[in-house]
């Protein structure tokens, strides 16, 4: 049983969105992407990476734009942290979370990961995989059980599946909250126009609209540096040894 989950989770490949302006955080990040905001010593994405190739996650895949020059400049092929590490890059236009996905199109597999540049997530990505391909739908959400308390929740399930996801128009029911965490079938890129600026919450709504968008329930919270609380938090976590090595 080991010997399997180890081999699916080798055979994974985790796009990283890790392109956006990180207005929030300026003027930290007037010169700096987000991704290298240093935390204790380290850029924040060094603890992303070390967190995916602990659960075997090795082909990694960046869309960058914002000051991308410096995290290829950093992290260079992969190879200096045991990972292998490929870009896809937009220089002209922020294409928006899922128009990033669907330039980075050629470098994808059938079935891939996806998280959020800013977010730090404790999951066993081998399980959720499981859970993903037992069902053979076209994505996956990673929830969890928020009530607003990290964040305005987001998101409301119904079975297994989503039934409604909105991070700007509040919904009554919504309790849950989207980890930054998905998976996704290469498939459904298609329904994204080379070139289009389209945010990952637009292109979910295809998806809940088919229900074919399955809903993963976790206990585990989210940690994210994407705000000055987030930041705070996530820089204390690591101070008091909270993240394993």
């Amino acid at each position: 049983m080991l010997a399997k989950s180890l081999a699916r989770q080798k055979a994974m490949q985790m796009v990283i969105l890790a392109g956006g302006l990180a207005t929030r955080l300026r003027p930290l990040t007037d010169a700096i992407p987000k991704s290298l905001v240093p935390i204790n010593g380290k850029p924040f994405l060094h603890y992303q990476i070390e967190r995916l190739k602990r659960h075997g996650i090795t082909d990694i895949v960046l869309c960058i734009g914002y000051l991308g020059d410096r995290i290829k400049e950093f992290l260079g092929d992969g190879s200096r942290l045991g990972v292998m590490v490929r870009y896809s890059e937009e220089k002209d236009q922020l294409l928006g979370t899922a128009g990033a996905i669907k330039k980075a199109e050629p470098l994808l597999r059938e079935e891939f990961l996806v998280m959020n540049g800013d977010s730090y997530l404790m999951l066993d990505h081998g399980k959720i995989m499981a859970y993903f391909q037992r069902f053979h739908k076209l994505g996956l959400m990673v929830v969890h059980k928020n009530f607003d308390r990290w964040d305005r929740s987001n998101v409301i399930i119904d079975g297994n599946l989503v039934k409604v996801y909105s991070k700007s128009r509040p919904h009554t029911g919504m309790v849950y909250i989207d980890e930054g965490l998905s998976i996704l079938r290469k498939e459904t890129l298609s329904a994204i126009p080379p070139g289009e600026v389209m945010a990952l919450e637009e292109f979910y709504q295809g998806l809940i609209k088919k229900k074919e968008l399955l809903a993963y329930e976790t206990r585990q919270r989210f940690y994210e540096i994407g705000s000055p609380a987030g930041l705070v938090e996530f820089q204390a976590l690591v101070i008091s040894g909270g993240i394993p090595t």
